[in-house]
Protein backbone atom coordinates (compact mmCIF):
# COMPACT_ATOMS: atom_id res chain seq x y z
CA UNK A 1 0.00 0.00 0.00
CA UNK A 2 1.47 3.30 -1.11
CA UNK A 3 1.27 6.12 1.41
CA UNK A 4 2.48 9.69 1.62
CA UNK A 5 2.59 10.74 5.25
CA UNK A 6 3.00 14.39 6.03
CA UNK A 7 4.41 16.08 9.11
CA UNK A 8 5.06 19.61 10.20
CA UNK A 9 2.80 22.59 9.79
CA UNK A 10 0.89 24.41 12.50
CA UNK A 11 0.37 27.98 13.63
CA UNK A 12 2.98 30.69 13.10
CA UNK A 13 3.07 34.48 13.11
CA UNK A 14 3.63 36.58 10.02
CA UNK A 15 7.27 36.46 9.04
CA UNK A 16 7.86 33.13 10.70
CA UNK A 17 9.02 29.84 9.25
CA UNK A 18 7.71 26.30 9.05
CA UNK A 19 8.96 23.11 7.48
CA UNK A 20 6.71 20.46 5.97
CA UNK A 21 7.91 16.93 5.38
CA UNK A 22 6.39 14.11 3.36
CA UNK A 23 7.57 10.53 3.73
CA UNK A 24 6.61 7.94 1.14
CA UNK A 25 6.19 4.26 1.85
CA UNK A 26 5.11 1.25 -0.16
CA UNK A 27 7.24 2.10 -3.19
CA UNK A 28 10.13 4.30 -4.13
CA UNK A 29 9.59 7.66 -5.80
CA UNK A 30 13.23 8.26 -6.62
CA UNK A 31 12.39 8.40 -10.33
CA UNK A 32 9.21 10.45 -9.98
CA UNK A 33 8.16 14.08 -9.82
CA UNK A 34 6.87 15.19 -6.44
CA UNK A 35 5.22 18.40 -5.40
CA UNK A 36 3.44 20.46 -2.80
CA UNK A 37 -0.01 21.92 -3.28
CA UNK A 38 -2.31 23.93 -1.04
CA UNK A 39 -5.99 24.63 -0.71
CA UNK A 40 -7.47 27.57 1.15
CA UNK A 41 -11.12 27.64 2.25
CA UNK A 42 -13.41 28.26 -0.71
CA UNK A 43 -10.58 28.04 -3.23
CA UNK A 44 -9.29 25.41 -5.60
CA UNK A 45 -6.19 23.40 -4.84
CA UNK A 46 -3.16 25.14 -6.32
CA UNK A 47 0.44 24.27 -6.96
CA UNK A 48 3.04 25.61 -4.55
CA UNK A 49 6.29 23.92 -5.59
CA UNK A 50 7.35 20.96 -7.67
CA UNK A 51 10.62 19.06 -7.96
CA UNK A 52 11.60 16.60 -10.65
CA UNK A 53 12.99 13.14 -9.98
CA UNK A 54 16.61 14.09 -9.37
CA UNK A 55 16.10 17.57 -7.99
CA UNK A 56 17.61 19.14 -11.08
CA UNK A 57 14.47 21.06 -11.98
CA UNK A 58 12.02 22.89 -9.76
CA UNK A 59 9.00 25.09 -10.15
CA UNK A 60 7.57 27.61 -7.70
CA UNK A 61 4.34 29.52 -7.82
CA UNK A 62 4.98 33.24 -8.15
CA UNK A 63 3.36 33.83 -4.78
CA UNK A 64 6.00 31.79 -2.94
CA UNK A 65 9.07 32.32 -5.09
CA UNK A 66 12.03 33.43 -3.01
CA UNK A 67 10.35 32.40 0.25
CA UNK A 68 9.76 28.65 -0.10
CA UNK A 69 12.23 25.92 -0.98
CA UNK A 70 11.38 22.40 -2.07
CA UNK A 71 13.91 19.61 -1.62
CA UNK A 72 13.97 15.84 -1.76
CA UNK A 73 16.02 12.93 -0.44
CA UNK A 74 15.73 9.93 -2.74
CA UNK A 75 17.47 7.66 -0.25
CA UNK A 76 14.95 8.48 2.47
CA UNK A 77 12.07 8.71 -0.04
CA UNK A 78 11.05 12.11 1.28
CA UNK A 79 10.19 15.55 -0.02
CA UNK A 80 10.28 18.69 2.15
CA UNK A 81 9.00 22.23 1.87
CA UNK A 82 10.83 24.94 3.80
CA UNK A 83 8.59 27.97 4.18
CA UNK A 84 10.11 31.28 5.27
CA UNK A 85 8.73 34.81 5.59
CA UNK A 86 5.24 33.40 5.89
CA UNK A 87 2.25 35.63 5.19
CA UNK A 88 -1.41 35.33 6.22
CA UNK A 89 -2.27 34.52 2.60
CA UNK A 90 -0.17 31.36 2.90
CA UNK A 91 -2.79 29.98 5.27
CA UNK A 92 -4.17 26.75 3.78
CA UNK A 93 -4.14 22.99 3.96
CA UNK A 94 -0.95 21.79 2.32
CA UNK A 95 -0.68 18.49 0.44
CA UNK A 96 2.29 16.60 -0.92
CA UNK A 97 1.82 14.62 -4.10
CA UNK A 98 3.70 12.16 -6.28
CA UNK A 99 3.40 11.19 -9.91
CA UNK A 100 3.16 7.50 -10.78
CA UNK A 101 4.99 7.93 -14.10
CA UNK A 102 8.80 8.12 -13.98
CA UNK A 103 10.96 10.85 -15.44
CA UNK A 104 8.25 13.39 -16.10
CA UNK A 105 9.03 17.07 -15.79
CA UNK A 106 7.82 19.61 -13.27
CA UNK A 107 4.08 19.07 -13.40
CA UNK A 108 2.20 22.20 -12.39
CA UNK A 109 -1.39 20.96 -12.20
CA UNK A 110 -3.06 18.49 -9.88
CA UNK A 111 -4.23 16.14 -12.62
CA UNK A 112 -1.04 14.12 -13.24
CA UNK A 113 -0.47 13.29 -9.59
CA UNK A 114 -1.61 9.85 -8.50
CA UNK A 115 -0.69 9.83 -4.83
CA UNK A 116 -1.55 12.41 -2.20
CA UNK A 117 -0.67 13.01 1.41
CA UNK A 118 -3.29 13.45 4.10
CA UNK A 119 -3.00 17.23 4.24
CA UNK A 120 -1.50 19.51 6.88
CA UNK A 121 -2.94 22.76 8.15
CA UNK A 122 -0.69 25.82 8.00
CA UNK A 123 -2.06 28.94 9.66
CA UNK A 124 -0.25 32.27 9.57
CA UNK A 125 -1.55 34.87 11.98
CA UNK A 126 -1.25 38.59 11.30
Amino acid sequence: QVQLVQSGGGLVQTGGSLRLSCAASGRTFSHNTMGWFRQAPGKEREVVAVINWNGGDTYYADSVKGRFTISRDNVKNTVDLQMNSLKPEDTAVYYCAADRQPYTGVLRTTTPYDYWGQGTQVTVSS
